[in-house]
């Protein structure tokens, strides 16, 4: 500290960060606009410039379940004081969280009951791949990434090549596309899907959040539901967070 105000550089170790990344969430709007010493030039931190760089430091990082916009306007909020509204959008971040858990704990009840057997394709005779984009709102460009990630096996007429898809593979495709909306990444399908073509005992649930041991983790959805519970402990440090920016300000 310097001259009883902070500088850059107690900012940057405020959170750990190179300086850099201050001016950038200066120059992004993320912190209040920034006074100049008359006598350096140099600049004035405040208190709440410190703790309002904690905030936005802890609220923008990705992943955003439900989508960004909303800790965006949060953190906007804070940066001009206005406080209640920047707890109000939290709770909304909060409730973008929980329905992304729902829908994940959804399709995880989807594919049970697709391996019980109670999901299954009524088909009179195997369909083209643009029978299925059709039946299954996709394009057949998504049908094929699937094919190639390893995701499904699909048979071929051997008189022609063109692929066949009977209800097996409907069926499959269905709880593919019900676990890709619902956030989880191919990596994790694919960890599932192996595990049952091996005729493993799988527990759905940890094969979707388990990685092999000598997996590598490309992506946070390969464990969606440890991300989401991530998600949730970040919104109780954001409010903590927003409650040190009152603070500030009453006192």
């Amino acid at each position: 500290m310097r001259k009883g105000y902070l500088t850059v550089k107690d900012m940057a170790d405020a959170v750990g960060c190179h300086v850099n990344t201050v001016h950038l969430y200066e120059k992004w709007g993320f912190i209040p606009p920034v006074t100049r010493d008359p006598d350096n030039s140099y600049r004035v931190y405040t208190p709440y410039h410190r703790e309002q760089f904690k905030l936005a430091y802890l609220a923008l990082k990705y992943p955003y379940p439900g989508g960004k916009a909303v800790v965006l306007s949060l953190v906007q909020a804070a940066r001009d004081r206005q406080l209640d509204q920047a707890r109000a959008l939290a709770d909304v971040y909060r409730e973008q969280i929980e329905a992304e858990r729902a829908q994940a704990e959804a399709a995880i009840d989807y594919l049970e009951r697709w391996l019980a057997g109670e999901v299954e394709a009524n088909l009179k005779k195997p369909l083209t791949i643009g029978q299925v984009a059709a039946r299954l709102s996709l394009t057949r460009d998504t049908l094929r990434s699937w094919e190639r990630d390893g995701l499904i096996e699909v048979p071929r007429n051997p008189a022609n090549g063109y692929r066949q898809y009977g209800p097996v593979e409907i069926g499959r495709l269905r709880v593919i596309r019900v676990l890709v909306n619902a956030g989880y990444s191919h990596m994790a399908i694919l960890r599932l899907m192996l595990r049952l073509d091996r005729g493993d005992d799988v527990d759905p649930r940890a094969a979707l959040d388990t990685p092999n041991p000598d997996e590598e983790i490309y992506h946070i959805t390969d464990q969606w539901l440890t991300a989401l519970d991530g998600e949730m402990a970040r919104y109780h440090a954001i409010i903590k967070q927003i409650d040190v920016l009152k603070d500030l300000i009453s006192n």
